[in-house]
């Protein structure tokens, strides 16, 4: 059973995505701390700042502009929120290099946030980005 705050948590996630869902960066922005931190899989350590999360949601966004967002699961304990989710969208714009192939995408993350007071404080982020990658990559059929 979760607790209020881990409840309140939960909340303060899924408002976040059902804003980027909507498409208004600057307002999902705004339900992060001023020193957000980005930590991703391959690099050396964490990123910070609202800049560079909307750096790679927009990113994100060019390449699959019509890009949708499911919350297959969410669930908090302490100031964790653990969500995943299942994005699918069309590659209708260059992304990593890749020029547009227009074919139809589906790939999922699991993600851990660390929710500070009625903000989000920091991510753990796991994209299945092999998987989408050879989607737009893979010769046609």
């Amino acid at each position: 059973m979760m607790t209020a705050s881990a409840e309140k948590n939960v909340t303060v996630v899924r408002t976040a995505f059902e804003t980027l869902q909507h498409g208004d960066l600057d307002a999902c922005a705004e339900q992060l701390i001023e020193d957000f931190i980005v930590n991703l899989p391959g690099l050396p350590g964490p990123l910070h700042g609202r800049e560079i999360w909307k750096f790679g949601v927009q990113a994100m966004r060019d390449g699959f502009p019509d890009l949708s967002i499911v919350i297959e699961d969410i669930f908090g304990a302490g100031d964790r929120v653990a969500v995943r989710l299942r994005f699918s969208g069309t590659h209708t714009g260059t992304f990593q290099d890749v020029p547009a192939t227009h074919r139809p995408v589906t790939f999922t993350s699991i993600d851990i946030y660390r929710v500070e007071g009625d903000r989000i404080a920091e991510e753990w982020v796991s994209p299945d980005m092999a998987g989408l990658m050879q989607q737009i990559t893979a010769a046609p059929r």
